[in-house]
């Protein structure tokens, strides 16, 4: 099954890396330990902390597994400084419209999305809307609350 290239800054694919390398390394061992103590806990059958241990398992092998495939298709988003048109990579300012106060986003892969940051998506609503748009372009946005109309005050 081939994978679709996900995008990421150089930051963001350190933070993967360094994560897979503490679920290899230590959470992979802290995991087993649990096991291994719940399994000498006998009664295999009404062992509560052996499931919940088994359930911690499956899911740091399933991380592991997810950062593996992130990082074996990763694209670096090269950040070359001011631009014409709105790209992974780019830092945009925006204002919605009927609002004064203008917003910065990076428009990061999916992978590294983090909207409380500043970090969208350009999967994202508002991503797709403003990717390829130029400063001064208006960007609509379908939103559970309506439209929403962006203006592109900057591009970095």
């Amino acid at each position: 099954m081939d994978q679709q290239q996900t995008f990421l800054t150089r930051e963001g694919y350190q933070k993967l890396v360094q994560e897979l390398d503490y679920l290899r390394t230590i959470r992979r061992q802290q995991v087993a330990r649990r096991l291994h103590e719940a399994l000498e806990e006998g009664e295999i059958l009404e062992n509560a902390e052996l499931e919940d241990a088994r359930n911690e398992q499956a899911f740091v092998e399933g991380r592991i597994l997810t950062l593996e495939g992130i990082l074996s298709n990763a694209a670096i988003i090269e950040e070359a400084g001011p631009r014409e048109i709105v790209g992974v990579g780019s830092r945009v300012t925006v204002v919605e419209e009927g609002d004064r106060l203008p917003e910065t986003y990076h428009i990061v892969g999916s992978a590294e999305a983090d909207p409380a940051e500043g970090l969208i998506s350009n999967e994202s609503p508002l991503g797709r809307a403003l990717m390829g748009r130029k400063v001064g372009e208006k960007a609509t946005v379908h939103a559970p609350a309506g439209l929403l109309v962006f203006e592109i005050t900057e591009i970095q």
